[in-house]
């Protein structure tokens, strides 16, 4: 659990500043569950610059509680929590300072943002709170209020939980929490997920994860980890001590962050070296009259692929469905061994390509045709799907037919321009794997929404 707050001050002298206001959201990893915001009587004068930067004033203050009246409150919303904060040995130096004026020992562990950020982001022309946030295209209001920084902060760090692809934040946190160190029930694991889709992380009692899985149920899958009877399933329940999740709102996104999680942290008990999960492709070649010809064969990774297949019927089926969309002859797409003509061209749905009747030039159109649609080779594009929340999608980013990453944008954010899509996407390895799950998963969804990038 995460507490992110914000704090603004009266400014001066190192150790005498006073706190003006505070903004603390609570947040679980996925959403903000709680949250406090006061303005506070500082008991002394506020700067001239800072007036001028915040907005707050010694007339806004006058009946605004003071320090000791909201200290309870602010030690019960923190409690079992790590503290975040943009710049975050500043906040933590303000708010054990007032505490220790009242003779009480603050300690929290703390997370800043900035150093997560230069660490997770690297390049950005400033790490400023305001030039940051506006670079991620993440929106922000009431700049230099206690509210409205702490808010764009849960944003950013949103973003940096999904950047942090080793799960390091995740796995210290667990590591060090309390609450997590004591011997949970299944049931009450079970009771604390979400039926949502997303990839979930089973960890053991020091933080580290020993199984990654994906589902679009993650309650529903959680629960079969801890119901069924096989060797695997009773070797994960003894060791589980929590599972975390990531949302992901897109099925896509949960595939390639699962494949690319386990390739990255190898859990013992996901398969070590974890078999290709395609083994069919379908490749093109030229015949000695000219014409373009089709054929489904085993993956060889030395031969470029037009699109893969978990296995040969579905490589047959896709096959099939194309030499219908694009009236391609059966002969050459390789699903009809024969000396003469196609059965097709016998009912007259094939044009002649196999005996020579139609020219190549007019047969490979269509063939180049169908290329073009299921390969992404060369291209420049963004695939949009499902988000996390009802105003946010998500995106996977193809740059000259290279898989670079995926990320997520607000729905008031156009995503045309490179510069600021690259800056949200968390960069993930352009392996065979990834290029399967996303020809198959364009393959699978007709309707799916594809933007092309200039460059």
């Amino acid at each position: 659990m995460y507490a992110i707050l914000d704090i603004e001050t009266t400014g001066g002298k190192f150790n005498e500043e006073g706190i003006t206001e505070i903004a603390i959201y609570k947040y679980d990893g996925h959403e903000v569950v709680d949250q406090f915001i006061s303005l506070i009587n500082p008991e002394r004068e506020i700067q001239p610059f800072v007036v001028n930067l915040t907005g707050i004033n010694s007339n806004m203050l006058r009946n605004a509680p003071k320090f000791y009246e909201v200290a309870k409150r602010i030690v019960e919303i923190t409690e079992d929590c790590i503290l975040v904060a943009h710049n975050a040995q500043f906040d933590y130096r303000i708010l054990c300072t007032e505490f220790r004026r009242l003779g009480f020992e603050y300690e929290r562990r703390s997370l800043c943002t900035v150093e997560l950020a230069k660490d997770l982001i690297p390049g950005q022309a400033s790490y400023s709170l305001g030039k940051l946030v506006r670079s991620l295209g993440i929106p922000v209001t009431d700049r230099h209020r206690a509210s409205g920084d702490a808010l764009a902060t849960v944003k950013l760090f949103k973003l940096l939980l999904d950047k942090d692809t080793n799960k390091t934040i995740i796995k210290n946190a667990i590591k060090t929490s309390p609450k997590q160190k004591l011997e949970p029930k299944h049931l009450d694991i079970i009771a604390e997920m979400p039926s949502i889709t997303g990839v979930y992380y089973i960890h053991q009692e020091d933080g580290e994860i020993i199984y990654i899985g994906k589902s679009n149920n993650i309650k529903k899958r959680i629960n079969q980890h801890f119901t069924n009877n096989n060797t695997k399933a009773k070797r994960i329940q003894a060791k589980v001590a929590s599972v975390t999740y990531e949302a992901t709102g897109s099925e896509l996104v949960a595939l390639l962050k699962e494949s690319e999680a386990i390739k990255r942290l190898k859990p013992r008990f996901n398969r070590a070296l974890r078999r290709s999960i395609f083994n069919y492709a379908l490749y093109q070649f030229v015949d000695e009259n000219g014409y373009i010809n089709l054929k489904i064969d085993k993956a060889d990774g030395r031969k470029k692929a037009i699109t893969t297949f978990s296995n040969m019927q579905s490589g047959k089926s896709f096959i099939t469905r194309a030499v219908e969309e694009f009236q391609l002859c059966q002969k050459l797409a390789g699903i009809y061994k024969t000396k003469t003509s196609c059965f097709h061209y016998d009912i007259k749905s094939c044009h002649g390509a196999c005996i020579q009747e139609e020219s190549p030039e007019d047969y490979n159109k269509r063939v180049l045709a169908l290329i073009d649609k299921y390969s992404y080779a060369n291209k420049n594009m963004v695939i949009v799907d499902r988000g996390r929340e009802v105003d946010e999608r998500s995106a996977i980013l193809i740059e000259n037919g290279v898989f670079k990453g995926i990320g997520f944008f607000n729905l008031n954010y156009q995503i045309n321009n490179l510069e600021v899509l690259e800056s949200i996407i968390t960069p993930m390895e352009n392996n065979r794997d990834a290029q399967h799950i996303i020809q198959s998963y364009m393959r699978r969804n007709k309707r799916l929404k594809i933007v092309v990038i200039d460059k």
